[in-house]
């Protein structure tokens, strides 16, 4: 999903913003994942796949039985949530990784958007994961 874009040879293109909801939502679902409520991993800014080249969403919930993500989670700001939201569309009904449900999240407003495997390329209000049977804004 994204691509670590450098700035000058100096870093990546991560505000602390960003990185804070990243971490607030792995704090928030791994104790879930360890105690058996979830059976999906959360994982921060992981491959989709092991082959080069391969998406990078900020949050993803894998199946180490089927080896896919499930649920991806995209974080951004007010002009990525277009772009994001595409993405997360497309690499959900493309369906080479497996993806059942996708979220964006922009901070800046705390909108939530849901898109799911069939939803004919529509996103909708919410952050409630019915994958995972958790809504997601409670860890932020």
């Amino acid at each position: 999903m994204k691509t670590l874009v450098m700035e000058d040879d100096m870093g990546v293109n991560a505000p602390i913003i960003h990185q804070s909801v990243i971490a607030r939502l792995i704090a928030g679902l791994y104790p879930l994942y360890k105690s058996g409520e979830i059976s999906l991993e959360p994982l921060p800014e992981t491959m989709l796949s092991e082959g080069y080249n391969s998406p990078v969403p900020d949050v993803l919930l894998y199946d180490y039985q089927t080896e896919q993500a499930k649920v991806i989670v995209e974080i951004c700001q007010n002009n990525g949530l277009k772009h994001d939201t595409n993405k997360v569309i497309k690499l959900i009904e493309d369906s080479e990784y497996g993806i059942l449900e996708g979220f964006v999240f922009n901070y800046k407003n705390q909108q939530w958007l849901r898109y799911r495997l069939g939803d004919g390329g529509v996103a909708t209000s919410s952050s409630f994961s019915e994958v995972l049977q958790v809504d997601l804004s409670t860890f932020l």
